[in-house]
Formats: structure tokens, sequence, C-alpha cells
């Protein structure tokens, strides 16, 4: 059992077996990031007047995303859940799990009457299919990328592991290609009305086939390897404390870490996003269409970018390649509202497509990085919760910040300061955290050849 899930049993079948488990992780993030962006992208488009109404078009859009934001405060509730139950029955079970409920809760979105039709029970149960959609995706993202980081070898783990990670610009790809197209083929009054409901109702066909796809992988051998021996010491009546339990007891540098590499990139995703959507509709008196267009360009390079960063962070660090990120978006987060401002179409796509290869730099390497910062035991409690804590402080409150900044300020100028500041956080963070490329994910595994050159400590000891 053990030569199977050993290093080098695991090099025999990479080259064949980690493409699908690659493909797997990829098609089921982007299928769960479409579903998450997609409740977004409707936010700033339509869910402010047919659920949030309000004579003020700017109030409208921040109520829609406090109820954006909901669904960012049950993730970290959903990544303790999905990560205990994950390091303890496996990545692959709950993996299908999260999917599920993911898409059921889309699918449902796209069903749901409009404040006209029922008054305050249509914002109520958005709000709460937004619950569901946060717990799942709390438990997604750790679950994605252990499976694909504990497959795949210490030397390209970072190329690998980055994949997962694309699912997010997939999905946002995805949704506002939709979107888009919804948006060039129908009327504003056509896609108020009915229109708005398709990209919901496209989830249930999405989530069936990343749901075949999913099934089809086998279990993380590093996860069984560990397994193995918790029921060795069990049976020798070793006591064994929850995942949960055990992380907040010796892993909390490594929670603390994963919220600082994860803080500049959330805030900066949902920034050059979502917020640009609105700033392009309301502020700049622009069709939808400008926004959702300079998105589409830019995500589909976003998403070639991402592995490429996690690949070069194979070669010189995840630390170097994540503060090419982190400084380069502290500096264009200025730039990047001026060139918006000129209310050039070609020029908008420039500044959203620099800004998303920045964040790429950042976000590249972030799987293997966090992943690397955790004992197998608590892996994916560690990730999950690490990043979905992240989320609240971040992600959540982007777009709300944003918004509040831009109708207080009527500037762009103090959205850019909270960004460059964001970045920055993420910047320091990486400075004082050790490098990790090349740690063996396995229990008790030797320290690489790659860490004595860098100096990095053992998953146990960053863990402490």
């Amino acid at each position: 059992m053990n030569d199977a899930h050993s290093p080098e049993a695991a090099g025999t079948a990479r080259s064949g077996g980690i493409a699908r488990i690659v493909a797997a992780s990829l098609i089921g993030t982007t299928i769960e990031w479409y579903d998450f962006f997609l409740y977004g992208s409707a936010a700033a488009l339509v869910f402010n007047t047919l659920f949030f109404p309000s004579s003020d078009p700017l109030v409208g859009t921040l109520i829609a995303f406090i109820t954006y934001a909901i669904g960012f405060a049950a993730r970290p509730l959903g990544g303790m859940v999905f990560g205990h139950y994950g390091d303890k029955i496996g990545r692959k079970k709950l993996l299908v799990v999260s999917l599920l409920m993911m898409g059921g809760a889309t699918f449902a979105m796209g069903l749901l009457p409009t404040y006209g039709a029922i008054g305050l029970g249509a914002p109520v149960l958005l709000t709460l299919l937004r619950l569901v959609q946060g717990f799942a995706l709390g438990g997604e993202w750790g679950g994605a990328v252990l499976l694909v980081s504990e497959h795949g070898g210490d030397k390209h783990r970072g190329f690998w592991a980055a994949w997962p990670q694309s699912g997010a610009p997939g999905g946002n790809l995805l949704a506002t290609g939709v979107l888009a197209v919804l948006a060039a083929v129908q009327s504003d009054e056509a896609f108020r009305s009915w229109g708005w409901r398709i990209p919901f109702l496209l989830s249930g066909v999405l989530v069936m086939i990343g749901l075949w796809i999913r099934l089809s992988v086998s279990e993380s051998p590093v996860f069984l390897d560990a397994q193995e021996k918790a029921e060795a010491r069990a049976a020798r009546g070793v006591a064994q404390k929850p995942p949960v339990v055990e992380l907040f007891r010796r892993g909390r540098r490594g929670v603390l870490g994963a919220i600082g590499v994860r803080f500049g990139e959330n805030i900066s995703y949902y920034v050059l996003t979502s917020f640009l959507l609105v700033y392009v509709t309301t502020h700049l008196d622009l069709p939808k269409s400008t926004a959702l267009d300079a998105v589409l360009i830019a995500s589909a390079l976003h998403f070639v970018a991402i592995p490429l960063w996690g690949a070069l962070s194979d070669r010189i660090g995840r630390r170097p390649v994540t503060l090419i990120g982190s400084a380069g978006m502290a500096v264009w987060a200025f730039v990047f509202f001026g060139l918006v401002d000129s209310k050039s179409f070609a020029v908008i796509t420039v500044a959203v497509t620099v800004g998303l290869l920045l964040h790429g730099a950042m976000y590249g390497p972030q799987a293997a990085f966090i992943s690397e910062m955790f004992d197998t035991k608590v892996r994916y409690s560690g990730a999950s919760m690490g990043s979905q804590l992240a989320s609240i402080v971040a992600g959540a409150l982007a777009p709300i910040i944003a918004v509040e900044l831009l109708k207080d300020y009527g500037s762009a100028t103090p959205v850019a300061v909270y960004l460059s500041a964001a970045a920055l956080v993420t910047a320091i963070t990486v400075a004082v955290l050790k490098e990790t490329r090349g740690r063996d994910l396995s229990d008790g595994g030797p320290q690489a050849p790659s860490q004595a050159a860098t100096g990095a400590t053992l998953p146990s000891e960053a863990a402490h």
C-alpha cells in the first residue's frame, strides 16, 4: 500500500493520471465559479432592480452586493465543514457534494419570482440560495486544489495545482460570455424580463457534466496513505483529535499566512471584474456590454496566464512570483482607473487585461503555496479555512467598499488607494513567509533538495 502511494509510484502514473485529475478539478471549479460569479454579474446588472428596487441605482446596487457578500460569509463555515470531512473521509467525496449543492442553488435562482411578483419573499429566497452557494464554494476550493496538489509531484506542483485556479477566470469567462451573448441578442427589456434566467438554468446541464467527470477520478494517494496510518494508530488505541481542533492548536500560523496571501489577490479580482461593471455603467454611463466584453477578453488571457505563473513558481519559488503580482498591482491600481476613465473600449480592455495578468501572478502559485503550508491530516481544513476567512475580509467586502467609496467621493481615486493598500498587505505577508517550493506533501516526507537551497521549513514546522 505504501509503495503504491510513494512519490516514486505516483511519478510513474503522473503523465496520464495527473492530466485526468487536473481536467476533473478544472471543469468542476469552472462550473462552480460560473455559478458564483453569475450572481455577482447579475447583482451589478439586473438584481438591483428586480429584487432590490430603489430610486437611487447605486443604493439598489449596494444592497444587491450586500447579499452578494452574504455568500462569502457562508464560505468559512463551508470550509470548516467540508475541510473536517475532507480530512476524515477524502477529497473526492466532498467535491461531488459541493458541486451538487452549488449547481442546485444556482438552478433554483433561475426559477425565482421577482420582487414585483411576491414582494419581500423574493430577496429573502435569493439570499438563502446565495448562502447555499457560499457554503458549497467554501469547500470546493480546498478540495479541488488539494486533489491535484497531492496527485502531482513536488517538482511541478505549482504548474499542475494552478490549473484548478484557472477555474475562476474560466467560470467568469463562461458567465460573462453567456451574459454578453444575451446582451447582444436581446433588448434590455427582454433581458430584465426573462433573459437573465437563462444562464442560471444552464447550470443544471453543466453540473451533470461536471458530476460525471468528477466521479471518474481516483482519491488522493497522499490522503489514502495518511488515512491508512491514522487507522493503524487508532487500532493501537491512539486518540485522534478532529482536524479542525488540531488545525487551531498547531496550524494557526499557516491559516494566518494563507489569509495574507489571499488578501490582495481577492480584493483585486473583485474590483477588476464585479466593481468594474458598476463603475462603467453607472459612473461613466457606458453600455454594460463595454465592461462585459472587456472582462471577457481579459479573462481568456487570464485563464492561460495562471498556470504559466504557477510553472514559473516551480522554477524560482512561490514567494518571488507572488511578489511580482502584489507589487505590480499596488502600482497598477492607479493606472487602471485612469485608463478606464478614457471611455475607450480598447483602452479599458488593456487596463483589465494587465490587471488580471498581475492578479494571475498572485493567484497562480497560490494553490501550491497554501497546500504546502499544512500537514496532510489538516491540509483540507487549513487550506479551506485560510482561504475562506480571507474571502470575508477581502472579496466579500471589496465590491461594497468600492461602491461606497464611489458613492461618497464621486471618484475612483479612493478605490485605487484601497486596491493598492490591499496588494501591499499581500506583498508584506509574502515577504515574511518562508519559501515552500519543493516540499514533500506526504506525512513525514523527507526535505526536498530545493528546500535546502531556499531554507524552507517542513510542513509540520510551517503549521506550528
